[in-house]
């Protein structure tokens, strides 16, 4: 009796576990960081701030700033993921790519490059960087986007400073996504 009760309960265990997988499957992975792994900080000077746009299909992502002591301007830079949304066979190869799959048209309206995009690379994952300017609350804002893609899944991001041009904070921007925590932030919501 007791033998048969314990390999009851063990195969209710194997069970579960096969459930919470299939749930985590559908879900996605956890939020927050992953058991045994220590919990990251933002690099030194960038901080968090709440979601500045309206939501769509695609969620909101993270916000964060970075101080003048640190980055020598404020900068802002907001990321997301979008799930299949990328060419999976091309990546953000061209910046018809980069306009199709940003978020230019969040950041303001009549979006309108200022320079051809050039070639990224965050980690292993290859992209496409592209200087904007947008029109918001009656006034000209410069904007860098940024796309750069897993397979068919790609991070977009938005950077924008109140007193420097696009390509004057790209490389303090693409240190910033170089980061151990966005690295972390990313492998967690793409599943690498």
């Amino acid at each position: 009796m007791r033998r048969s009760f314990a390999l009851y309960f063990v195969a209710l265990l194997v069970v579960a576990g096969l459930l919470a997988g299939g749930v985590r499957y559908w879900v996605g992975p956890a939020r927050g960081p992953a058991v045994g792994l220590p919990a990251l900080t933002p690099p030194e000077g960038w901080s968090e701030f709440d979601w500045p746009f309206l939501n769509d299909q695609f969620g909101k992502g993270r916000a964060f700033e970075c101080s003048v002591k640190e980055c020598g301007d404020v900068i802002r830079v907001t990321f997301r993921a979008k799930i299949g949304f990328c060419n999976c066979a091309t990546g953000v190869s061209d910046d018809e790519e980069l306009e199709r799959i940003g978020d230019v048209g969040l950041a303001g309206a009549n979006g309108t490059p200022l320079v051809d995009g050039n070639e990224i690379r965050v980690g292993r994952m290859e992209g496409r960087s592209r200087a904007y300017q947008v029109e918001t609350g009656g006034e000209i804002r410069p904007i860098l986007s940024i796309g750069y893609n897993d397979r068919c899944d790609v991070i977009v991001v938005t950077a924008w400073s109140p007193a420097a041009r696009p390509l004057d904070i790209e490389g303090r921007v693409l240190k910033f996504l170089r980061s151990d925590y966005v690295r972390r932030w990313a492998e967690l919501t793409l599943g690498l």
